[in-house]
């Protein structure tokens, strides 16, 4: 008797799991993976050593304990160098996480023009909060309808709230109007110069928590 089997086309299913490749570095071709004849060689230290047959330029580069690499792929012959592909590797993971890290480190705080008192001292209390954490803060106006008629009011707002966060801030420029918003970015002063005036830094509340009670009766 027959017997029947599943046929194959099932693995391409949407549902299967399939694994991706997510290393940024995976593409860069370097010693046996270079498969043509001949690369035009650059030495670690930098200096053109002309065209080369590939077999003798990855010899030259595992002598010395490192790695034959492809820096320009659509040349011809396409470009080498002798490098450690790991330090490579690892100086550019660490750029690119230092771009990361410092992209999340700018903080918005949006204004109206007519904005109350109330929501424009909680904006700037949370303003100081960014600040005291070392955060670059953009503040954003956004005018709505007809206000645009009137830009000097939301430039006497953004004004007023660089002024008031002075203690804790300085303006990278001038505010700006770009479009229908008014934009300027504020950079943490020195830990030891900052001045808070709506913000309880936490080092501060927590020295009075733990200050002493007064005796009963004062």
């Amino acid at each position: 008797m027959a017997t029947s089997f599943p046929t194959s086309g099932g693995a391409n299913r949407s549902g299967s799991y399939q694994r991706r490749n997510v290393d940024p570095f995976a593409a860069i071709r370097r010693n046996h993976r270079i498969k043509v004849p001949q690369v035009r060689l650059i030495s670690p230290e930098g200096r053109q050593l002309g065209i080369i047959d590939t077999q003798k330029a990855i010899s030259l580069a595992l002598e010395v304990g490192l790695d034959l690499v492809e820096v320009a792929p659509n040349a011809t012959p396409p470009v080498c160098r002798i490098m450690d592909f790991g330090k490579y590797v690892y100086e550019e993971s660490k750029k690119t996480s230092h771009v990361k890290s410092t992209a999340s480190k700018i903080k918005e705080i949006e204004f109206t023009a007519r904005i109350a008192d109330g929501d424009f001292f909680t904006k700037l209390r949370h303003g100081e909060e960014f600040l005291d954490h070392g955060n670059k803060v953009k503040m954003r106006l956004k005018f709505r309808g007809r206000e645009m008629a009137h830009t000097e009011i939301g430039f006497a707002v953004m004004k007023r709230a660089v002024a008031d966060l002075a203690g804790m801030g300085h303006p990278d420029a001038e505010p700006k109007l770009i479009g229908r918003n008014i934009h300027v970015m504020l950079t943490p002063l020195p830990v030891n110069k900052r001045k808070p005036k709506f913000h309880v830094p936490d080092e501060h509340r927590a020295e009075a928590d733990d200050s002493p009670e007064p005796p009963a009766g004062h």
